[in-house]
């Protein structure tokens, strides 16, 4: 298991999409941020970061909301989100 530097993830990939994920988790707002963060909740918090709790049916919710902002576009968008998420996921790995 990879171990958890505050510093550190700051300057991963994505770093500031999961860090808006977390604060809109912790006030409990409903966000493309928050959504995805809940998706890799499981994983993020196994690297310790502290994670709010996660959404209900994210993946649902994620793509949902992107159907509203994003009309058309909501498939190729959350697969980018998608990826960024492992994206970073990988970087906590790997540094």
């Amino acid at each position: 298991m990879c171990e958890f530097d505050e510093m550190q993830t700051l300057r991963l990939p994505g770093a500031e999409l999961i860090e808006q994920g977390l604060r809109d988790l912790a006030l409990g707002h409903e966000t493309e941020a928050s959504l995805l963060v809940s998706i890799g909740a499981p994983r993020l918090a196994a690297f310790g970061l502290a994670v709010p709790t996660p959404l209900a049916d994210p993946e649902e919710g994620l793509y949902r909301w992107l159907r509203q902002h994003c009309g058309n576009g909501a498939h190729s968008q959350f697969n980018a989100l998608v990826r960024r998420l492992v994206s970073y996921e990988g970087a906590m790995c790997v540094r």
